[in-house]
């Protein structure tokens, strides 16, 4: 399923419709709307650019979800961290995207970058919804067309899911995405960066981990802390349907969780987007209070 102006449209005019219930969007200014369910936070997204304080200017982004909480609260993700000023909450990005002959970098350098030229749609209610279409610019003209939908689900007990639903597509010309060039590794794609912590543990496929891992495939990872005394876990679970699953992860006990997309393998390490060909992948995102 594309986005389309129809969509976003009767997505808009759903809107009354959808006004009673536990969810509820603000424009809260900079950039942010936030979600709510009940009253409390749920998470926010930020659609306009981004730059906190001491941090690099080529740091600036937009298009990602932070703060992102628990059903009692709990703020588990973090942005801006001083070790790696490029992680940004719960995001999507490739430190490798070829269009043009050139190389460009949407994950640290931010050669490359999103942008939203209009407000995201939401709906508050049952759900919590939010439809939104973003375009990466390089060297000044938009390469690729990116379309956004989350749906928050209401909390069950002490855990709340939500549902990220993305679709690129190129324009005018291939663009090609590529992991990490290190060796052994391959990190980029859908990811999250978790903030100070204590009694760190990450499962993946239900096993604990005892180190790092990377380029190991995994239906799921998840990564479990305790917060001012509070006890978490944030689980991100690739659709069985995506593209090359189950993807290769990059999972680290100082705070990071990514599923690599599209990996590096014996067959490929690559995925070219095509004009008129969209590329969509869905994620399940679980926070839960234990």
């Amino acid at each position: 399923m594309r986005i389309t102006n129809l969509m976003l449209g009767l997505a808009a005019a759903a809107l009354p419709a959808l006004a009673q219930g536990p969810f509820a969007w603000k424009d809260t200014g900079n950039g942010h709307l936030e979600l709510t369910e009940n009253g409390k936070p749920a998470l926010v997204y930020n659609y306009g650019a981004q730059l906190k304080e001491g941090a690099p200017e080529n740091r600036k982004r937009c298009c990602y979800f932070f703060p992102v909480y628990s059903p009692a609260g709990v703020s588990m993700l973090d942005d801006f961290p001083r070790d790696h000023w490029h992680h940004r909450g719960l995001f999507w990005s490739w430190p490798v995207v070829e269009a043009g002959g050139k190389t460009y970098d949407l994950w640290m350098q931010m050669t490359v970058r999103q942008h939203a030229p209009k407000m995201p749609v939401t709906a508050g209610g049952s759900q919590g919804k939010l439809v939104t279409r973003n375009f990466w610019e390089a060297d000044g003209k938009d390469i690729v067309k990116e379309d956004v939908v989350l749906t928050a689900f209401p909390s069950q007990g002490s855990a709340r899911e939500l549902e990220l639903d993305l679709t690129w597509e190129a324009l005018g010309a291939p663009v090609t995405l590529r992991g990490s060039r290190e060796a052994g590794k391959s990190y980029g794609g859908v990811s999250a960066r978790f903030a100070a912590r204590e009694d760190t543990v990450i499962r993946a496929d239900g096993q604990t981990l005892a180190k790092d891992e990377d380029l190991n495939p995994r239906r799921w990872a998840e990564l479990e802390g305790t917060y001012g005394g509070k006890r978490v876990a944030f689980r991100i679970t690739p659709d069985a349907g995506d593209q090359g699953v189950p993807y290769q992860w990059c999972l680290r006990n100082y705070g990071f969780i990514g599923a690599s997309f599209p990996g590096r393998t014996e067959t490929g390490d690559g995925y070219t987007l095509q004009p008129g060909k969209p590329l969509r992948l869905k994620f399940r995102v679980r926070v839960a209070d234990l």
